[in-house]
């Protein structure tokens, strides 16, 4: 069976990504970190529609598990999908910190960047080895590396970070037909930074021309798009699933 890895699967985009691949017919192995009874959740509504998926444990910044977690997958690609390789990898866990620049101790700096460039780097070294020829890697950034806003400095530089990374890996990854893609989500309903009041999402949503923000499942739809035939000749691109925010 055709199989994805998806960090970050237990909940908001990552979840919503888990399910629509599910429902294209992929399997799915989704990672959580601090919650295993979401990641639960995620793994039986997929199985409830007759899809297939396997939750593991993941921390993205502990660099020194991805050689054990690659060996996990090694393990449930045969018991499970029977398969001995990826279709896919989805660098999409991550969180949100909302300091400004001034108070930003060195920890929350190296915990942004190990969660949000250096994990997914070393992650998808990791697991190259596993993706056969042909395979999409999507990395999901965000929208804070076009439109400066206060307060999230670290986290955008690191995101920016990524989509550099991005057409890195898609022109060193191109001799295996590996494409690389990145999708940057605008506002969306999730609980990134601890969410969002209503006030804050009026905001963000008059400052959008479709007039409100956006859905995790609208983001999954074109991350799934991406890991599947529909997307077989765009590579090294950046996409923006905003609405039109800030244009």
């Amino acid at each position: 069976m055709n199989t994805v890895v998806i960090t970050g699967g237990s909940r908001g985009i990552g979840a919503s990504t888990a399910i629509e691949c599910a429902r294209r017919g992929l399997g799915v192995i989704l990672t959580y970190n601090g919650h295993p009874q979401r990641a639960a959740d995620v793994v039986e509504q997929i199985q409830a529609e007759g899809g297939s998926a396997v939750a593991l444990k993941l921390d993205v910044s502990a660099m020194d598990s991805f050689q054990a977690f690659r060996d996990e997958v090694v393990g449930v690609l045969a018991r499970k999908f029977q398969a001995g390789e990826l279709v896919g990898l989805v660098n999409n866990a991550g969180y949100g910190l909302f300091n400004p620049i001034e108070s930003v101790t060195q920890a929350q700096f190296d915990g942004l960047l190990n969660v949000h460039l250096k994990g997914p780097f070393f992650l998808t070294q990791t697991l190259l080895p596993l993706l056969q020829e042909g395979a999409s890697i999507v990395n999901v950034t965000s929208a804070t590396t076009r439109v400066a806003t206060v307060g999230v400095a670290p986290y955008a530089a690191f995101k920016a970070g990524l989509e550099v990374l991005t057409r890195y890996m898609a022109k060193e990854f191109g001799e295996r037909r590996i494409r690389v893609n990145a999708v940057s989500p605008g506002p969306v309903r999730t609980e990134l930074g601890g969410g969002m009041n209503a006030e804050f999402e009026a905001l963000l949503a008059g400052q959008t021309a479709l007039g409100r923000i956006g859905e995790p499942e609208e983001v999954a739809r074109v991350i799934a798009m991406l890991l599947t035939a529909d997307g077989a000749w765009i590579n090294g691109q950046s996409i923006e699933v905003a609405g039109g925010y800030i244009i």
